[in-house]
């Protein structure tokens, strides 16, 4: 569900978090391969999203990460099938 901030204040006793400052969480996404992350970022980006991190690439895992139009890190990542079962 997503809802505004006044409404959101009614379900937390803790501030609310300017993300244009703060990273409040980083969400990881799961992406079937590294062409899909890639079209995540380069659509997010279009969007008018931001660049958050250069992309990582270890091999047997990719990711790269965006800060959407409200500031939250979101990090689409791809793993290998075959490495993650060791």
């Amino acid at each position: 569900m997503l809802i505004a901030t006044p409404f959101f204040k009614q379900f937390t006793r803790q501030q609310i978090c300017d993300t244009s400052t703060h990273t409040e969480a980083l969400f990881a996404l799961s992406c079937g391969s590294r062409a899909e992350v890639d079209e995540m970022v380069a659509k997010a980006i279009a969007g008018g999203g931001k660049h958050a991190m250069p992309a990582q690439d270890h091999g047997f895992m990719y990711g790269w990460s965006f800060h959407d139009l409200d500031g939250h890190h979101r990090e689409p990542m791809w793993m290998d099938p075959a490495a993650a079962q060791g």
